[in-house]
């Protein structure tokens, strides 16, 4: 058999309507695929307080990864974006997960201890001038979620009573990428 233009004209030609559908379904099957992973993998937010310094900086550009709470639990050192209701309306906030639900979290001597242990932050954060509500024991319930800004003394969270535990309805998503400024340009470690 020899191959030679003509044969490829006539293939085509036999074969027009069915490549043309081929490369339809194909272009709707990466729209599709290009759309869910924006939509879930890319929401991008800008931060807009300074209660996460030094990890993150107001004016901070962020991707936010909503669908990794969909299929596991958050996680102690998590940064995560909330809102403090169910209301779609209410500000977005930024913090990290301290603690988990069934815990107790309480903040003595400026140190934070879960269930009567004292714990030992991967980072070298302030120690906490304002204990707030958890100069006394704060028991989590199922569903509840302790959080702390990284800039301690210039944070609320749940150490204050408007804030309060954070619920896992209210949890929009955890951070995984800085996209601007250039400079900071990267994969947000814990």
């Amino acid at each position: 058999m020899r191959f030679s233009l003509s044969y490829v004209k006539d293939y085509f030609a036999k074969n027009k309507y069915k490549n043309i559908f081929i490369w339809v379904v194909e272009i709707i099957l990466v729209i599709l695929l290009a759309a869910g992973v924006s939509y879930f993998f890319c929401k991008s937010i800008v931060v807009q307080e300074g209660s996460m310094e030094p990890t993150l900086k107001a004016g901070d550009r962020v991707l936010v990864n909503s669908a990794v709470y969909k299929l596991s639990s958050p996680k102690r050192g998590d940064v995560i974006v909330h809102r403090t209701s169910r209301n779609d309306k209410s500000s977005l906030h930024i913090k990290r997960i301290i603690g988990l639900p069934g815990e107790t979290v309480q903040i003595r001597d400026g140190k934070i201890f879960v269930d009567g242990k004292r714990y030992k932050e991967a980072k070298n954060f302030s120690k906490i001038k304002n204990p707030g509500m958890a100069e006394n024991s704060i028991k989590l319930g199922n569903g509840e979620y302790f959080v702390l800004g990284d800039n301690r003394n210039s944070s609320e969270d749940s150490r204050h009573i408007d804030v309060g535990n954070i619920k896992t309805k209210n949890i929009i998503g955890r951070l995984w990428f800085i996209i601007s400024p250039k400079n900071r340009l990267g994969i947000l470690k814990n």
